[in-house]
Protein backbone atom coordinates (compact mmCIF):
# COMPACT_ATOMS: atom_id res chain seq x y z
CA UNK A 1 0.00 0.00 0.00
CA UNK A 2 0.91 3.44 -0.16
CA UNK A 3 2.92 5.73 2.34
CA UNK A 4 0.35 8.87 2.50
CA UNK A 5 0.52 12.25 4.20
CA UNK A 6 -1.97 14.19 5.40
CA UNK A 7 -1.18 17.98 6.30
CA UNK A 8 -4.76 18.67 8.26
CA UNK A 9 -5.40 21.14 10.89
CA UNK A 10 -7.93 19.54 12.76
CA UNK A 11 -6.98 17.56 14.91
CA UNK A 12 -10.90 15.48 14.65
CA UNK A 13 -10.64 15.55 11.02
CA UNK A 14 -6.53 14.20 11.08
CA UNK A 15 -7.22 12.00 13.62
CA UNK A 16 -10.20 10.64 11.62
CA UNK A 17 -7.88 10.12 8.21
CA UNK A 18 -5.20 8.57 9.39
CA UNK A 19 -7.25 6.01 11.53
CA UNK A 20 -9.60 4.65 8.49
CA UNK A 21 -6.57 4.80 5.94
CA UNK A 22 -4.63 2.92 8.24
CA UNK A 23 -7.51 0.27 8.36
CA UNK A 24 -6.91 -0.17 4.68
CA UNK A 25 -3.28 -0.51 4.73
CA UNK A 26 -1.60 2.61 4.05
CA UNK A 27 1.62 4.10 6.07
CA UNK A 28 0.51 7.30 7.23
CA UNK A 29 2.53 10.26 8.14
CA UNK A 30 0.24 13.27 9.70
CA UNK A 31 1.03 17.02 10.12
CA UNK A 32 -1.06 19.67 11.42
CA UNK A 33 0.68 22.68 9.18
CA UNK A 34 2.07 23.13 6.03
CA UNK A 35 5.42 24.00 7.14
CA UNK A 36 5.31 20.68 9.17
CA UNK A 37 3.95 18.50 6.13
CA UNK A 38 6.88 19.97 4.11
CA UNK A 39 8.96 18.78 6.86
CA UNK A 40 7.73 15.39 6.56
CA UNK A 41 8.45 15.17 2.48
CA UNK A 42 12.04 13.90 3.47
CA UNK A 43 10.37 10.54 4.86
CA UNK A 44 9.25 10.57 1.24
CA UNK A 45 5.71 10.13 0.65
CA UNK A 46 3.85 8.46 -2.16
CA UNK A 47 0.78 10.64 -1.67
CA UNK A 48 -0.18 13.86 0.09
CA UNK A 49 -3.69 14.49 1.38
CA UNK A 50 -3.76 18.31 1.78
CA UNK A 51 -6.36 20.60 3.53
CA UNK A 52 -6.58 24.18 1.90
CA UNK A 53 -7.65 26.13 4.66
CA UNK A 54 -4.20 26.07 6.87
CA UNK A 55 -2.96 28.45 9.57
CA UNK A 56 0.21 30.52 8.87
CA UNK A 57 0.97 28.88 5.28
CA UNK A 58 -1.96 28.02 3.21
CA UNK A 59 -2.61 25.08 1.72
CA UNK A 60 -2.11 26.85 -1.97
CA UNK A 61 1.23 27.59 -1.15
CA UNK A 62 1.81 24.19 0.46
CA UNK A 63 0.56 22.67 -2.86
CA UNK A 64 3.26 24.84 -4.97
CA UNK A 65 6.18 23.92 -2.59
CA UNK A 66 5.60 20.19 -3.16
CA UNK A 67 5.15 20.37 -6.92
CA UNK A 68 8.36 22.44 -7.02
CA UNK A 69 10.20 19.29 -4.82
CA UNK A 70 8.76 16.80 -7.17
CA UNK A 71 6.23 14.58 -9.13
CA UNK A 72 4.63 13.50 -5.72
CA UNK A 73 0.79 13.53 -6.59
CA UNK A 74 -1.83 16.24 -4.63
CA UNK A 75 -5.40 15.56 -3.45
CA UNK A 76 -6.71 18.79 -1.69
CA UNK A 77 -9.23 18.75 0.62
CA UNK A 78 -12.00 21.93 0.31
CA UNK A 79 -14.79 22.50 2.64
CA UNK A 80 -17.16 24.29 0.00
CA UNK A 81 -16.10 22.96 -3.75
CA UNK A 82 -16.73 26.46 -4.95
CA UNK A 83 -14.65 27.85 -8.29
CA UNK A 84 -12.24 29.79 -5.78
CA UNK A 85 -11.09 26.42 -4.00
CA UNK A 86 -11.28 24.14 -6.76
CA UNK A 87 -9.48 26.40 -9.14
CA UNK A 88 -6.74 27.66 -7.31
CA UNK A 89 -6.03 24.28 -5.75
CA UNK A 90 -5.80 22.72 -9.42
CA UNK A 91 -3.90 26.01 -10.73
CA UNK A 92 -1.48 25.46 -7.86
CA UNK A 93 -0.95 22.14 -8.98
CA UNK A 94 -3.24 19.58 -7.10
CA UNK A 95 -3.72 16.11 -9.08
CA UNK A 96 -7.81 15.71 -7.59
CA UNK A 97 -9.81 17.24 -4.94
CA UNK A 98 -12.32 16.33 -2.44
CA UNK A 99 -14.69 18.01 -0.69
CA UNK A 100 -15.29 18.05 2.86
CA UNK A 101 -16.59 15.56 4.85
CA UNK A 102 -15.09 12.66 2.91
CA UNK A 103 -16.00 9.38 3.60
CA UNK A 104 -12.63 6.84 4.23
CA UNK A 105 -14.01 4.72 1.46
CA UNK A 106 -14.14 7.30 -1.09
CA UNK A 107 -11.03 9.08 0.12
CA UNK A 108 -9.04 5.60 -0.01
CA UNK A 109 -10.18 5.22 -3.80
CA UNK A 110 -9.38 8.29 -4.88
CA UNK A 111 -5.37 7.57 -3.54
CA UNK A 112 -5.85 4.54 -5.15
CA UNK A 113 -6.88 6.05 -8.57
CA UNK A 114 -4.32 8.62 -8.65
CA UNK A 115 -1.62 6.16 -7.88
CA UNK A 116 -2.66 4.11 -11.04
CA UNK A 117 -2.17 6.86 -13.33
CA UNK A 118 1.75 6.33 -13.27
CA UNK A 119 0.80 2.44 -14.04
CA UNK A 120 1.72 1.89 -18.05
CA UNK A 121 -1.83 0.81 -19.94
CA UNK A 122 -1.52 -1.57 -22.98
CA UNK A 123 0.61 0.22 -25.36
CA UNK A 124 1.42 -1.17 -29.43
CA UNK A 125 4.71 1.15 -29.57
CA UNK A 126 6.80 1.89 -26.91
CA UNK A 127 8.52 5.23 -28.24
CA UNK A 128 7.06 7.86 -29.73
CA UNK A 129 9.68 10.24 -31.40
CA UNK A 130 7.57 13.44 -31.84
CA UNK A 131 10.10 15.28 -33.16
CA UNK A 132 10.83 17.56 -29.69
CA UNK A 133 8.94 15.38 -27.90
CA UNK A 134 10.36 11.96 -27.14
CA UNK A 135 7.83 9.72 -24.62
CA UNK A 136 8.83 6.50 -23.70
CA UNK A 137 5.93 4.39 -22.37
CA UNK A 138 7.79 1.43 -20.97
CA UNK A 139 9.92 3.52 -18.81
CA UNK A 140 6.99 6.50 -17.89
CA UNK A 141 9.57 8.88 -19.25
CA UNK A 142 9.52 12.12 -21.05
CA UNK A 143 11.96 14.21 -23.17
CA UNK A 144 11.83 17.45 -24.83
CA UNK A 145 14.63 18.57 -26.95
CA UNK A 146 16.75 16.03 -25.48
CA UNK A 147 16.15 16.64 -21.68
CA UNK A 148 14.24 14.59 -19.52
CA UNK A 149 11.25 16.61 -18.20
CA UNK A 150 9.33 15.08 -14.83
CA UNK A 151 5.76 15.11 -14.81
CA UNK A 152 3.46 14.37 -11.67
CA UNK A 153 1.45 11.83 -12.41
CA UNK A 154 -2.33 13.06 -13.80
CA UNK A 155 0.41 15.36 -16.21
CA UNK A 156 2.06 12.35 -17.36
CA UNK A 157 -1.06 10.23 -17.64
CA UNK A 158 -2.91 12.51 -19.40
CA UNK A 159 -0.44 12.97 -22.16
CA UNK A 160 -0.01 9.20 -22.33
CA UNK A 161 -3.44 9.04 -23.58
CA UNK A 162 -3.70 12.14 -25.84
CA UNK A 163 -0.54 11.25 -27.35
CA UNK A 164 -1.32 7.78 -28.09
CA UNK A 165 -3.82 8.76 -30.86
CA UNK A 166 -2.60 11.68 -32.88
CA UNK A 167 -5.33 13.01 -34.66
CA UNK A 168 -8.12 12.32 -32.52
CA UNK A 169 -10.56 14.55 -30.53
CA UNK A 170 -10.83 13.90 -26.84
CA UNK A 171 -14.17 15.08 -24.61
CA UNK A 172 -13.63 16.41 -21.36
CA UNK A 173 -16.03 13.55 -20.14
CA UNK A 174 -13.58 10.98 -22.23
CA UNK A 175 -10.34 12.33 -20.56
CA UNK A 176 -12.59 12.52 -17.10
CA UNK A 177 -13.12 8.76 -17.51
CA UNK A 178 -9.15 8.00 -18.67
CA UNK A 179 -7.08 9.69 -16.86
CA UNK A 180 -9.13 10.53 -13.21
CA UNK A 181 -11.09 6.94 -13.15
CA UNK A 182 -14.31 8.88 -11.55
CA UNK A 183 -17.33 10.07 -12.09
CA UNK A 184 -17.47 13.95 -11.67
CA UNK A 185 -20.32 15.41 -13.49
CA UNK A 186 -18.89 16.95 -16.35
CA UNK A 187 -16.47 18.92 -13.82
CA UNK A 188 -14.02 20.12 -16.90
CA UNK A 189 -11.68 21.92 -14.52
CA UNK A 190 -10.05 19.40 -13.46
CA UNK A 191 -8.74 18.41 -17.21
CA UNK A 192 -8.33 22.33 -18.46
CA UNK A 193 -6.07 22.78 -15.38
CA UNK A 194 -4.00 19.83 -16.06
CA UNK A 195 -3.81 20.84 -19.69
CA UNK A 196 -2.55 24.09 -18.40
CA UNK A 197 0.29 22.80 -16.51
CA UNK A 198 1.07 19.85 -19.40
CA UNK A 199 1.09 22.62 -22.01
CA UNK A 200 3.59 24.93 -19.47
CA UNK A 201 6.07 21.91 -19.36
CA UNK A 202 6.07 20.47 -23.11
CA UNK A 203 5.40 23.09 -25.14
CA UNK A 204 7.76 26.26 -26.52
CA UNK A 205 4.47 28.83 -26.21
CA UNK A 206 1.89 27.02 -24.28
CA UNK A 207 -0.01 30.04 -25.15
CA UNK A 208 0.67 28.57 -29.23
CA UNK A 209 0.77 25.05 -28.75
CA UNK A 210 1.86 23.12 -31.00
CA UNK A 211 1.23 19.32 -30.07
CA UNK A 212 -1.43 19.81 -27.44
CA UNK A 213 -4.54 21.43 -29.31
CA UNK A 214 -7.71 23.15 -27.87
CA UNK A 215 -10.73 22.11 -30.31
CA UNK A 216 -13.28 24.52 -28.99
CA UNK A 217 -16.60 23.31 -28.07
CA UNK A 218 -15.28 19.59 -28.05
CA UNK A 219 -11.80 19.16 -26.32
CA UNK A 220 -8.51 18.46 -26.86
CA UNK A 221 -5.91 16.84 -29.42
CA UNK A 222 -2.86 15.53 -29.55
CA UNK A 223 -0.81 16.79 -33.06
CA UNK A 224 1.85 15.63 -33.94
Amino acid sequence: MARVLIIEDDPSVRDGMELVLGRYGHDVLAAATGEAGLHLLRDRPDIVVLDLMLPGMDGFEVCRRIRAAGPIPVIMLTARGDDFDVVGGLEAGADDYVVKPVTGRVLEARIRAVLRRVEPGPQQVDVDDFGDLLIDRAALTVAKNGVKITLPPTELRLLLELSAAPGRVFTRERLLELVWEHDYLGDSRLVDAAVARLRAKVEDVPAKPRHIQTVRGFGYRFDQ
